[in-house]
């Protein structure tokens, strides 16, 4: 430590704040290309009850987009997803339903995330984006209550483990997912911790999935194998607690016995074993998505090897996803081609190549022949936007 640090008062402090180890500015290393920007209702593959310990995880999850704002969407078409952090402590959380406050209204100048109530609040931006997800005419002075609560457009909502001082919904750590809500009214008020107008919104659960703080969503979030999600290289506090004090080679030994320790095993694996109902919860596909996949012949090996892992439940749609990847783009196959050598590469990227002059399939070099007419792959098209909703769109 230097001369100058040494006399700081950080230097000699006892607090033993997690800061997050340099996460809270961190970028988002990969980008959720399964579902447009835009996309309203659940994300394919992610369960109700997935947590991730950063926010910058639920963004690259596509779950809530923004890094710090608390409402995702457009003020001139509705909102994607919010996030319940507790804000406000006026605000009242019943698990199925909740008020929440709009934002606005704070003093941010500088380089502050948090600022003091100095204004009213306004019916814009994104409040005006949550607004419109209710079933009623938009009404910026008194607000509007639901013809139909459930006629309105769906909103992911994530609750955050700060949420614990005024919730006991919240998680104790991390951010929850807990699945869609319908916003059923919305009205200004004077808000008694500041005094200050701010705009409320009463949201209640619609979603299939049962909630992850009830039985049936604890048992089912067992079943999934749903625990909390570190990113990549990033030491979960177990690890931290173990290696303390350890060389770096113990250190590296302990992290893959931890690692292999918490692995959750394959729903084959745990059938074979036990023949129990302690197997994952299969995912299930939809009867036209089974007579699609019959019709895709020239993919047919591939699909067998996909829905070999049905049992994995949301793991499935990750083993969908890397199968029907393009080499080209690593992204997945948008108006696929399935080729003569059975591989699906994008009818873009394709094009691409042969505007290079390079007349190959991109991912084994099988010569395509110059005269090669792209016809792209109807029935798998149909199928991973079944799959993945909305995918193409941004593409």
């Amino acid at each position: 430590m230097s001369k100058k640090k040494a006399k700081m008062p950080s230097a000699s402090t006892e607090s033993r704040r997690d800061w997050g180890r340099g996460m809270a500015c961190v970028g988002r290393t990969r980008e959720c290309t399964i579902v447009p920007s835009n996309h309203y209702g659940p994300i394919p593959g992610i369960p109700v009850g997935s947590t991730w310990r950063f926010r910058v995880q639920v963004s690259e999850a596509g779950v809530h987009r923004p890094h710090v704002g608390g409402i995702h969407g457009r003020s001139n078409d509705g909102a994607y997803s919010l996030v319940l952090a507790g804000g406000f402590a006026d605000e009242v959380d019943r698990g199925d339903e909740f008020t929440y406050t709009g934002s606005g209204g704070k003093n941010l100048a500088g380089n502050k995330r948090i600022g003091a109530p100095s204004a009213d609040q306004t019916l814009t931006n994104m409040n005006r984006a949550l607004a419109l997800n209710c079933d009623a005419p938009l009404d910026d002075k008194i607000g509007a209550e639901s013809r139909n609560w459930r006629a309105g457009k769906p909103v992911r909502v994530i609750r955050s483990f700060k949420g614990r001082k005024i919730s006991k919904y919240a998680p104790e750590e991390g951010n929850r997912y807990d699945g869609i809500y319908k916003v059923v009214k919305y009205w200004p008020e004077i808000s008694s911790s500041h005094g200050f107008l701010v705009w409320r919104y009463l949201l209640r659960r619609d979603d299939v999935e049962p909630a992850p703080w009830t039985s049936e969503g604890i048992e089912r979030s067992r079943r999934l194998c749903l625990r909390l999600q570190y990113p990549a290289g990033y030491p979960s506090d177990k690890e931290a607690k173990k290696t303390k004090g350890q060389s770096k080679k113990q250190t590296n030994e302990t992290s893959k016995r931890l690692n292999a320790d918490d692995e959750c095993p394959s729903a084959s694996k745990v059938v074979k074993a036990t023949e129990s109902a302690e197997a994952v919860e299969p995912f299930q596909l939809s009867p036209q998505q089974q007579h699609l996949i019959g019709e895709d012949h020239p993919n047919q090996k591939l699909w067998d090897e996909v829905l070999a892992s049905l049992g994995e439940g949301p793991n499935f749609l990750k083993k969908l996803e890397q199968s029907f990847m393009c080499v080209c783009c690593q992204e997945l196959v948008h108006q696929p081609v399935t080729t003569e050598c059975l591989h699906n590469v994008c009818k873009d990227c394709l094009q691409r190549s042969f505007k290079a002059h390079v007349f190959s399939c991109p991912a084994c070099r099988h010569d395509l022949g110059q005269e090669y007419v792209m016809i792209p792959n109807e029935n798998l098209q149909t199928l991973l936007d079944l799959f993945f909703p909305g995918y193409s769109k941004g593409r």
